[in-house]
This record gives structure tokens, sequence and C-alpha cells, in this order.
């Protein structure tokens, strides 16, 4: 998605910056791990077929991604956006851990004649298991949900504009009034009980009690309000939030 092409967010726990080439190499590598193509569903790519997937989660209008860092020092948090001090060392390759994504999709119901909704299903990825259970997924989502909501109207516009190729579906989304997410989604293997524990614990809920036929649980969380995500980032011990400008170029 194009929208965030310069924005990196910022949290006393975590950088969320844009998935850029220089980020690749190592998203590669994490890539080649079976267990970490089993959790992501994912096959293993060339690095030349990488390039080119980071391409499209940059451009493409259904796709809004952040690559997550480890958060840069206390002696560079910045007093407000403006004066955020973002280097090249801020997203390295050694302060990288995973990624978390963003796949929009038109949901037409069960009924033919159902106003179709916009389903924003979220995808959460901690790679190397020395940077798991220190909190970064947990942040890194409400970090990333906060974002969303606050940007809502963007996001939308640009999956519709550009990212929905069904005219119908389109006149009908525009036709139901201001543009606004149904639900936030994921997908995760029933035996993921990490990641199932997280989700459920910010809200997020089983559309089943049994798994689907790839044997995993669909959550939703419907309850999109902004101080709802406020109040969980202070619970969560997540101090401040900012958004800074990116200005490394590809």
């Amino acid at each position: 998605m194009l929208l965030n092409a310069e924005t990196a967010l910022l949290s006393s726990k975590v950088l969320l910056v844009p998935y850029s080439t220089w980020h690749v190499p190592r998203y590669h590598e994490w890539m080649q791990d079976e267990e970490i193509q089993q959790a992501t569903a994912s096959e293993p790519l060339s690095v030349e077929e990488e390039y080119a997937m980071q391409q499209s989660w940059r451009q493409d209008a259904d796709k809004l991604t952040f690559i997550i860092c480890q958060p840069i020092s206390s002696s560079s948090a910045p007093a407000s956006a403006s004066t955020a001090m973002l280097t090249k060392e801020s997203d390295s390759t050694q302060k990288m851990v995973g990624d978390i994504n963003l796949f929009l999709r038109v949901d037409d119901g069960d009924e033919g004649d159902s106003p179709p909704q916009i389903v924003g299903e979220i995808e959460l990825m901690i790679a190397e298991k020395n940077n798991q259970r220190r909190g970064f997924g947990k942040a890194a989502l409400l970090v990333f949900m906060r974002y969303i909501i606050e940007h809502q109207t963007e996001i939308l516009e640009e999956f519709v504009s550009r990212g929905v190729d069904d005219a119908e579906s389109v006149r009908k989304l525009r036709d139901a009034g201001p543009l606004a997410f149904e639900c936030f989604s994921v997908k995760i293997g029933q035996n993921n009980l990490r990641s199932l524990a997280l989700f459920e614990g910010l809200g997020f809920v089983r559309l089943s009690p049994e798994p689907n036929f790839f044997g995993e649980f669909e959550l939703r969380r419907t309850e999109l309000g902004i101080q709802g995500v406020v109040g969980e980032l202070g619970v969560a011990g997540i101090e401040d939030y900012w958004k800074a400008v990116y200005t490394r170029r590809e």
C-alpha cells in the first residue's frame, strides 16, 4: 500500500517501518525456515521472488505491511514526530524481529443481497525464538491496530479506489455510507497456543469452537474504537506513540 511508504511508527517497545529492499535478505533467510513456513502457511521463494514480493507489498492497494524492529534507544526517543532520530541503524538487519501485515478483502456475506463488508485480515510473525516471549508481538499488534483505526478512511479509500476490481462491489460499498472496517480477522493454527492467547487477550473471538479444514481457527475483533486500543496500549505498558517520516529511500 502506498499510504505508509514514508511512515514509521515508534513506541517504547517496538519500531515499525515500511518493508524496503534492504530488509529483503534477512527476511528471505527467515522464510527458509520450515517452522516459519508452516506457521505462516508460506512456500519458500527465491531471493529474486522475495524482492518482487516486497515491491508488491509496497504497492498493492489490498496490502499494508510493516517490518517490526526493536525500539530505538531512549536517548533517541523523540519529543515529537518531527524530531524523531531514525537512522540506518534503527531498522538494520540486527534490529529486525518480524513483520505485521493487513490484507483487505470484500466479504459479500452468506446471502446474495447482503451488503458487502470490508474485512482486514492481520498476519503477525516474530521470526526468531530469541525474540519471542519478549513482548514484541503484542506491542506491534497494538501499535499497528492504532495506526489502522486512525487512518481507516485513507486505507479504505486506497483499497476501494485501486484494489477492488468489481465495479458493482465498489458501488455497493460507497452507497452503504462512509467506508469502514466490519472487523479485524486473524487465522491461527490450532496448535499455536501462544498466538491464540495473544489475540484472544486483545478481544479477538473465535468464530467456531472447532478448527477449519486446514486446522486453523479464525478469530475476529469487531470493537474498533480508538479509545479501546489506546487503553490497551497503556495496560500493556507501551508508553507513547509517534508517527515519524521515514526518509530512507529504495
